[in-house]
């Protein structure tokens, strides 16, 4: 397992995150990459826990993806299963459990402070902070050809990972209101989220 974790992982991180791994009695299985999502946990009919990661992430979004599902599954045990998959417990539980690897040492200074800041309020997903998520994309082994949507200008014609069609209108708040082409339904989009420009 430590041979494969220091293919995935920051170095400093590989033992603090195989030691997790172990007191935590989870099998990790890294995966071919899923669209929607950077990876998951599950609890198997017979008690056993998994967790699943994306292959396909960098080092620094492998090992944030990685703490995040150790969050649930420790939230769980501690408060019950009941709780709100990213509720409060969830949230002290991933802070708790990232702390340690919020250093020098692992992740790269310009990335640190974005990090302390998410963290103070951690969200389902590190792809909805925006900041964070352009500062961790170029870290990627392979720069994508696509566009966020805040680079876009407001009219530009955009498809999503799914074929659909959307158009780009206005800012709000944090989020981009933009109609799907095909049934003029408004949808509000991250300004992180990585779309392919069909014409400004």
């Amino acid at each position: 397992m430590q041979q494969t974790l220091v293919k995935y992982l920051p170095e400093s991180a590989v033992i603090p995150s195989l030691d997790l791994i172990k007191s935590s009695h989870v099998h990790l299985k890294i995966v071919n990459e899923r669209v929607t999502r950077h990876g998951d946990y599950r609890r198997g009919k017979d008690g056993n826990h998994q967790i699943t990661v994306n292959a396909s992430l960098n080092k620094y979004r492998f090992l944030i993806t990685l703490i995040h599902e150790i969050a649930h599954l420790v939230a769980f045990e501690k408060y019950g299963r009941h709780i709100k998959p990213h509720g409060l417990e969830w949230k002290k539980t991933f802070q708790y459990l990232m702390l340690p690897f919020i250093r020098p040492e692992i992740f790269p200074s310009q990335v640190l402070p974005l990090l302390a800041r998410h963290f103070k309020n951690p969200k389902a997903s590190s792809s909805t902070d925006a900041h964070l998520s352009i500062a961790l994309k170029q870290y990627d082994e392979q720069q994508s050809d696509k566009n966020y949507v805040y680079e876009l200008p407001i009219g530009s014609i955009f498809r999503m990972y799914n074929g659909k069609l959307f158009k780009k209108g206005n800012r709000r708040t944090k989020r981009y209101e933009c109609v799907e082409i095909s049934s003029g339904r408004m949808f509000l989009f991250q300004p992180n989220a990585e779309v392919e420009l069909i014409k400004n």
